[in-house]
This record gives C-alpha cells, sequence and structure tokens, in this order.
C-alpha cells in the first residue's frame, strides 16, 4: 500500500493550490484520509480529515473557511483544495491513512506518503 502525494508548490499569498494523494495497492473507500503538515521550526500539525463516510474533519481552525477536502472513488485519490493561501501555510504537507475513522494524532495512521512541499510567498 502506497501513498503518493503530489500537488505542491510555489504560490503567492492569495492564492490557490490543489493537492493530491493517490493511494494504490487496495482502494482506500473504507479508509480515512488525513493531511498533516509541518513548517520549518515547528511542530507537525493536523489540517484536515475525510472519514470514510466522506464527512470533513477540521484539525487546524485557521484552514477553516479556506481549505476543503474530497475524495474520487474512482481514481482511489484524495485532494485538498487551498485557497486564499496565507504565508502561515507555506510547510510540507503529508497525507496519512487509517481504517474508517480520522483522528487527529498522526500516529494512529498506518499508511503514509512523502510530504509534498507548499511555499506560500508575500
Amino acid at each position: 500500500v502506497q501513498l503518493q502525494a503530489s500537488g505542491g508548490g510555489l504560490v503567492h499569498a492569495g492564492g490557490s493550490l490543489r493537492l493530491s494523494c493517490a493511494a494504490s495497492g487496495r482502494s482506500f473507500n473504507n479508509y480515512a484520509i488525513a493531511w498533516f503538515r509541518q513548517a520549518p521550526g515547528k511542530e507537525r500539525e493536523g489540517v484536515l480529515c475525510i472519514d470514510s463516510n466522506d464527512a470533513s474533519i477540521y484539525y487546524a481552525d485557521s484552514v477553516k473557511g479556506r481549505f476543503t477536502i474530497s475524495r474520487d472513488s474512482a481514481k482511489n485519490t484524495i485532494y485538498l483544495q487551498m485557497d486564499s493561501l496565507e504565508i502561515e501555510d507555506t510547510a510540507t504537507y503529508y497525507c496519512v491513512s487509517r481504517a474508517w475513522r480520522c483522528s487527529g494524532q498522526i500516529h494512529a495512521y498506518n499508511y503514509r506518503g512523502q510530504g509534498t512541499l507548499v511555499t506560500v510567498s508575500s
């Protein structure tokens, strides 16, 4: 089972990016997929999760109203749409997965992808 995160890059403040987390090896329809991020010099934090019922759970208050998460079951891919990006969103973003329910603790997830770097400039 592998998770492949992509879509990071350099964007100006106020811009948008869409991150993708593609799962291979099995269907993730019964799995929760979460995004965590880690900024330089800061602790890793949970951002947003989608559970097996496609309910969204926010772990970072700072992204509410700006970030959304969605699932494309046909492509076995989760998307993190990031709008109105702020400099404080600069971080490496990781997607992780576990069965059924979301968790705000990264150690609760069984599968982890590599990170994708998002840099927001002024």
